[in-house]
């Protein structure tokens, strides 16, 4: 493989490792709002309307902004009826293809997810419930999430075309 595409390679991965591991923790932060809002409505009789939508804006960063992450490690859902007794060649093979079906999935869901952003700036974009939060943060994370996925299937179809060559790139 080109030198340009290795760097490109151990680039992208530095950043979804980051960008993932940093994810992770926040289901702690998740956890504590949820934890807050069960302490004020069953202890301190003073329920919080917001704790439910925080925990839910929450797990949506944090799924999306460890997508990449996630497929880096190969550790998402994947239909193992075949693909299990596959050599890791013929997985590799089988991975360059799919990856362009992804690829145009995830470039979809990009283009998609900048309009939604727009519309939100634009229009100031607020999600209709008691407590009225800006939906405008919650896209951003969506549309850097879905990029850096978008990086990451790249990275993972350049890797995948090298082990299919035999020549991989650790």
């Amino acid at each position: 493989m080109p030198k340009f595409v290795i760097s490109y390679v151990k680039y992208v991965d530095y950043i979804s490792t980051k960008v993932g591991r940093i994810a992770m923790y926040t289901i702690f932060l998740m956890i504590a709002v949820l934890l807050l809002g069960a302490i004020t409505r069953n202890i301190l009789n003073m329920p919080l309307s917001w704790t439910v939508e925080m925990a839910q804006f929450i797990i949506t960063g944090y799924y999306i902004m460890g997508g990449a992450y996630s497929m880096q490690l190969r550790e998402h859902v994947r239909m193992d009826l075949l693909y299990d007794n596959w050599s890791e060649t013929t997985k590799a093979k089988v991975d360059v293809c799919t990856n362009f079906f992804l690829l145009f999935y995830l470039i979809t869901l990009f283009i998609g997810s900048i309009s939604s952003t727009m519309y939100a700036i634009e229009y100031g974009q607020r999600n209709f419930s008691q407590w009225n939060p800006s939906m405008i943060p919650i896209k951003i994370i969506m549309v850097i999430g879905i990029f850096i996925m978008i990086l990451q299937t790249i990275s993972m179809f350049f890797k995948d075309l090298a082990k299919a060559k035999g020549t991989p790139i650790s």
